[in-house]
Formats: C-alpha cells, sequence, structure tokens
C-alpha cells in the first residue's frame, strides 16, 4: 500500500500505523493533542496543544504549531524514531547519539495520522541563498580575508549551527555568520551568541585558541547591513565582511512532471 488514512484513531491502532510505516520507511504526518519534551544541548517542555508532527524517512522528526515557518521542536536526518503505548498515551521518540539529545512527544488524542510512500528523486536547485555563499567562500576562501583557512562548515553549538569556522593567517578562531540579504540586529545576537558557545564550551577549538593565546573572531557576512545592526557589531567587537551570494543556479535543467 502506497499510503493509508485513519482518522480519530486510537492512540493502540495510530501506534500499529506507525511500526507499519516505520518498517516501510514511509512518511507520517500526524495531527494531534500533544506535550513536547526535548533534553540535550538545552531543556525544554511545551505543554498540551494540538499540533501537527511530520516524521521522515531519512529520521528527521518536526514538530510544527499553527504559526511560523520553522517547527517548535525538530531532530535532524539520522535520528532514530521509535514508538510505545503507556497509560493510553501514545509516546514518540526521536534520539541522537552524537550529540546526545531525546525528544519525546506524549500524544493523548488523535485527529488523524496517515503515511506515504513518497517518489521524489529531484534536487532543488537554487541560487542566493546562505548555502551558496558557503559554497562560494569555501572555494574562494580569500574573499573574506586574504589568509582566511575555512576549517568546518554547520558546526553544532548549544544555541544552533555556526555556518562557518576557520582561522585567519594569525591562527585566530574565525565564527562566520552568513546571511543573503540584508543583516539586521537579529544577526548580530545570534552570532555573539555562537562566539559566547565556543567560548563557555569545552571544545578543541577553544582548547587551541587556549593554548595558543589567541582569540576568536566573529564575522557577519552579507551583501549588507542595517545601520543599528552596525552599531551593534562596534559595540560587541564583531566584524562585517560585505559579500554578495552568487544569483545564478549551478546547471539549467528543464523537468516535465507527469500527472496520473
Amino acid at each position: 500500500m502506497k499510503y493509508k488514512i485513519l482518522e480519530k484513531p486510537t492512540c493502540e491502532n495510530a501506534y500499529e500505523l506507525i511500526q507499519d510505516a516505520l518498517r516501510k520507511r514511509a512518511t507520517i504526518i500526524i495531527y494531534a493533542c500533544c506535550r513536547v519534551e526535548y533534553e540535550g544541548r538545552a531543556l525544554s517542555e511545551l505543554d498540551w496543544g494540538e499540533r501537527i508532527i511530520m516524521i521522515k524517512p531519512d529520521g528527521a522528526f518536526l514538530i510544527h504549531q499553527d504559526k511560523k515557518v520553522e517547527p517548535v521542536n525538530w531532530q535532524p536526518p539520522k535520528s532514530k524514531t521509535k514508538s510505545y503505548l503507556r497509560d493510553d498515551h501514545l509516546f514518540l521518540e526521536s534520539r541522537r547519539r552524537t550529540p546526545k539529545e531525546l525528544l519525546t512527544a506524549e500524544i493523548n488524542k488523535i485527529q488523524f495520522i496517515s503515511y506515504a510512500n513518497i517518489e521524489d528523486y529531484e534536487e532543488l536547485e537554487q541560487a542566493g541563498y546562505e548555502k551558496d555563499m558557503g559554497d562560494m567562500i569555501m572555494e574562494k576562501p580569500h574573499m573574506i580575508e586574504e589568509g582566511f583557512t575555512p576549517t568546518a562548515r554547520e558546526y553544532s553549538v548549544e544555541h544552533g549551527f555556526i555556518d562557518i569556522l576557520g582561522k585567519d593567517s594569525d591562527n585566530n578562531l574565525m565564527i562566520l555568520e552568513l546571511k543573503a540579504r540584508k543583516a539586521g540586529v537579529s544577526a548580530v545576537k545570534q552570532l555573539r551568541r555562537y562566539i559566547q558557545d565556543m567560548e563557555n564550551t569545552d571544545n578543541d577549538y577553544l582548547r587551541e585558541v587556549e593554548a595558543e593565546k589567541k582569540k576568536i573572531r566573529g564575522l557577519l557576512v552579507a551583501p549588507s547591513i542595517m545601520d543599528d545592526a552596525l552599531e551593534l557589531i562596534e559595540e560587541e567587537g564583531i566584524e562585517f565582511v560585505s559579500v554578495e551570494p552568487p544569483r545564478e543556479l549551478k546547471r539549467d535543467k528543464k523537468v516535465t512532471l507527469d500527472f496520473f
């Protein structure tokens, strides 16, 4: 069966469908009343409310409220999902080993649940986004400054993922936050949190900085910056580098979709 939908199922029936979907590596969507707990790089709790839960075959686990584009809680691909029943409630767990993270959704009432074996073999081609900027900087690091050497991308810290880590010609650590559009105060605050995460967490980069008596430099990389953000980076000792993202797709491709 390519897809299956249950309306207002019991938790037991929903559990059986989830087990079947996980075996088939299908995409699961649940509209239900749930509460959510997370423990890992931080701790969080979300009390009872109606939400959309999505579990993908690659291990991604997302919980959406009826606002904002981003999920309120999520786990990335390669996470492991399991489900179980307890006291007439359905529990969903998404777990990562590195770093250690556990996201648990407790469900007491389900409006509908479905799974589908989705066939989609195409990759989205984009231009002018942070990823394109990152690719360009990795290929041509001198556009940031002469002697800049990138060492890592999407480096995980407590408050998110650092776009690019690297070192300057004097071996100082450089933290790059990339924005494809005009950068505002929120981007400066985000970069400041990443710098604080690196300063306050034991890691190889910090140990090397301390051992060699080097410093941590924060660089906001964007086409332009708002006046209030410029004032804030000066107060914070953060640097700004103007870089335009690439605006062309890497390849042209004609796609024809046939619907049956």
